[in-house]
């Protein structure tokens, strides 16, 4: 989704008008940043092209991390794709799994003594974080069709056998 739609979408949940005066900034540039930005005039850089540039730049997380914990949320960066042809749905449903389980043992053990010290709270979270990156990775193959073409490789070398007959 483009950054100009996001703020349309968010702007159907609030007042363009009370967000303009909260921003004190005209009501036409509220209206101009949830629209695509033309060559003819139309849109305007919106304050989330414009946190993105700023990351861009800097390439410090730390301002997108701040506003994910101002809205209760908590930022994981995304893996990058590294699906190659052949990479198996099987085993890598078995990680995800097992970093699953691994997460439970580790919330179960630190929580023996009733308590969570931070430390273990840490460790906590960075097997949540391991996790959510792994499952990303996973859901990205198949977004990117990487178990998709396995399924057709594996249907393609089995048409290209030789038939043998029975007598």
């Amino acid at each position: 989704m483009k950054s100009h739609e996001v703020l349309k979408k968010a702007f159907d949940q609030s007042s363009p008008k009370a967000i303009a005066a909260d921003l004190g900034v005209s009501l036409s540039l509220v209206y101009k940043w949830a629209q695509e930005q033309s060559e003819v005039g139309s849109g305007s850089r919106n304050p989330l092209d414009r946190i993105l540039e700023i990351q861009n730049h800097t390439q410090d997380h730390g301002m997108i991390e701040w506003l994910c914990e101002q809205t209760g949320g908590y930022f994981v960066r995304n893996p990058a794709s590294d699906c190659e042809q052949g990479y198996e749905v099987l085993p890598a449903t078995t990680e995800i799994v097992g970093q699953f389980s691994g997460l439970l043992a580790r919330i179960s053990q630190a929580a023996l003594d009733n308590s969570i010290t931070p430390d273990e709270a840490e460790e906590i979270r960075q097997c949540w974080d391991k996790l959510k990156s792994f499952g990303e990775g996973f859901v990205r193959c198949c977004e990117e069709g990487d178990f998709e073409l396995m399924q057709q490789d594996k249907e393609e070398t089995e048409e290209k056998k030789p038939r043998s007959t029975l007598y």
